[in-house]
């Protein structure tokens, strides 16, 4: 959840650590800190609050040395204070540590500490971790040795730096569960969770795995060994994304430059892989499990949050284009349950940053279950994508703002070519597939031709800003949209908002109905659109107020709606894609009539890598 950065090089350590933290503090942003090496001693400056406080009261862009690590925190153990922010140091203040997981039996070290006559500052598990490799290090004299002793010790998951004023010229970092990326420069080095805070600085990168470590030192040279001291071969990759993808651009918020990106991240998630005139697709990453997709007797797809009304979406088209069973599972529930999993199913794990704690969990409980296990992810090198057996990236580049918009657009676009394979290799006809291709193809531009309407979402978000709850409603391959929508407003704006599927409004929901209650409608051209009038046309006896999202040229929505936002016409199989975009944009745009910091939320962060 946290963002780390660590830097060994000739350059002063402080201005590129903290440049790399405003790059990742959409991870986590309710304390941050540095801690430099220089003479012989460590320095640690540390906040609540985020990089920008840290920056402005401490003034640590000015911290001498030129190594140095850095944090910016979401809290998991201790509240959000000044001595539970990151860096931790061991009880001589000679070994510092950031630390991005969870110690789970920090509690059992920690007694050991206390037993020893250790005293901690903090309540986190991390500074736990700290003091037990600074006892370990006054055992072994090496600062190496020491952080293996350790982690073998530990049970939980980490993503950490660690440095010494005794060995100024090591640092050590190592993952078991969380992610970390080493950067190979020019005499540097750069670690960090995310190849985001590196790319300014080198393109070269080494994707650590779970249970393996980093040793690199100041004259260049580097090695990865296990956890167990085993030596390991890393291959060195390169960053795909460029600079400017992890820039605002001109935009007053990365969700909002993030919105307008989707006509092209569209257009590069179809890239090389609709083929229009057979009306199929070519998915190369799913070369080697084509025999196992055509005799499939279920798929399975896990997901949280974003990612499991993508896959909800899924499921309508799965089942509608190749007449598969389909299951969306919480990923969050999945391995709690003993869930039923064969050898003939097929497993898909939609995550966008390829960490996900749980999801990841999921995908080993279906792997140790014997199904196919595949990943449809938008980090490169990703744990997901490295443990799945084959998978589909979603070529979304880097997504900043914490509320997932062009990921979910994305997931939709992979999602719906998947389900046309999976058509096409099991009867559906190259009529449909035409049809449906070439409807899929004319996505980005209709996408474009919604935000040229902006205006529209806008004034409506104006009249509504200061309302207390909503109600998002739609049918069919619709109802996710309108659980996302909800999602959406929720995250960014802090209202109360509910997604239902719109007939099951009068088996509750209804009784909320009021003046005072705004409803969201996805009410486009399709063979259940009476029912949703219908709906539509209940709630205007009760009052409420409803904003429609209407297929272009419905006049009829005009008379029984307040407000009705138009979509271009498509194929009813995508109407999700096209709906979503006026639901980003009124949570946005609600959200900023508020007042709220739209791209930091409260209490979220980006990568959930924690349980």
């Amino acid at each position: 959840m946290c963002g780390i950065v660590g830097y060994i090089g000739p350059q002063a350590a402080a201005p590129i650590i903290l440049n790399g933290l405003r790059r990742l503090e959409y991870r986590g942003y309710d304390s941050a800190g540095i801690c430099t090496v220089d003479q012989g001693g460590i320095e640690i400056r540390k906040r609540a609050g985020k990089v920008a406080d840290l920056e402005q009261a401490l003034h640590v862009s000015s911290m001498p040395g030129t190594t140095g690590i850095g944090h910016t925190r979401w809290a998991t153990h201790g509240v959000p204070n000044d001595p539970n922010a990151h860096p931790h140091a061991d009880a001589s203040d000679t070994i510092a540590l950031v630390h991005n997981g969870i110690i789970e039996n920090y509690l059992t070290i920690r007694k050991k500490l206390v037993k020893a006559g250790y005293q901690l500052r903090s309540e986190t598990d991390s500074e736990v971790l700290a003091v037990f490799i600074g006892m370990l290090y006054e055992q072994t004299g090496s600062v190496e040795q020491a952080v293996r002793a350790a982690l073998g010790e530990v049970d939980g998951t980490f993503g950490l730096v660690v440095v010494s004023s005794r060995e100024p010229d090591v640092m050590i970092g190592a993952r078991r569960g969380s992610p970390l990326v080493l950067g190979i420069g020019s005499g540097e080095f750069i670690f960090a969770s995310d190849a985001s805070a590196i790319i300014a600085h080198t393109r070269q990168v080494v994707y650590l795995h779970d249970n393996e470590m980093a040793i690199v030192h100041r004259d260049g040279s580097y090695v990865t060994k296990t956890i167990g001291n085993e030596a390991t071969v890393s291959a060195i990759e390169e960053i795909e994304f460029e600079l400017d993808a992890i820039e605002k651009g001109g935009f007053d918020h990365f969700m909002l430059k993030e919105i307008f990106e989707q006509p092209n991240t569209f257009r590069d998630g179809l890239r090389g892989r609709l083929q229009l005139e057979d009306g199929n697709v070519r998915l190369g990453g799913l070369e080697s499990v084509r025999d196992a997709l055509r005799t499939a007797q279920r798929i399975v797809i896990t997901a949280c949050g974003t990612s499991w009304h993508a896959a909800l979406v899924g499921e309508y088209l799965i089942e509608s284009l190749a007449r598969i069973p389909v299951e969306v599972e919480y990923a969050s529930e999945f391995r709690y349950r003993n869930p039923i999993i064969q050898p003939n199913d097929v497993v898909i794990a939609i995550s966008q940053s390829g960490e996900t704690a749980d999801t990841l969990a999921a995908i080993r409980e279906a792997k140790m279950k014997g199904a196919t296990v595949l990943g449809m992810v938008n980090v490169v090198g990703s744990t997901i994508a490295r443990e799945t057996e084959a998978g589909v990236y979603l070529h979304a580049g880097p997504e900043i703002g914490v509320a997932s918009t062009k990921a979910f657009t994305s997931q939709l676009c992979i999602l719906t070519q998947f389900a046309l394979l999976l058509g096409r290799m099991r009867g559906l006809g190259q009529l449909e597939g035409r049809e449906l291709a070439k409807e899929l193809d004319a996505i980005p531009a209709k996408i474009q031709r919604i935000l040229e309407r902006v205006e529209d979402v806008e004034a409506i978000a104006r009249e509504y800003a200061s309302a207390s709850n909503f109600l998002y409603l739609g049918r069919g391959v619709n109802f996710p949209v309108a659980l996302e929508g909800a999602l959406k407003l929720k995250e960014i704006s802090y209202i109360h908002a509910e997604g239902y599927p719109a007939a099951e409004m009068k088996h509750g929901p209804i009784a909320l109905i009021d003046t005072n209650m705004p409803v969201v409608f996805v009410a486009t051209k399709d063979d259940i659109y009476d029912k949703i009038v219908s709906n539509i046309e209940e709630v205007r006896a009760r009052s409420g107020r409803v904003i429609a999202i209407a297929t272009e040229g419905d006049t009829h929505l005009h008379s029984v709606a307040n407000h009705v936002i138009e979509i271009p016409e498509t194929h009813p199989l995508l109407t999700p894609i096209l709906a979503s975009i006026p639901m980003q944009l009124l949570a946005y745009y609600i959200a900023v009539q508020r007042g709220c910091n739209v791209d930091m939320p409260r209490n979220l962060a980006k990568s959930v890598t924690v349980e």
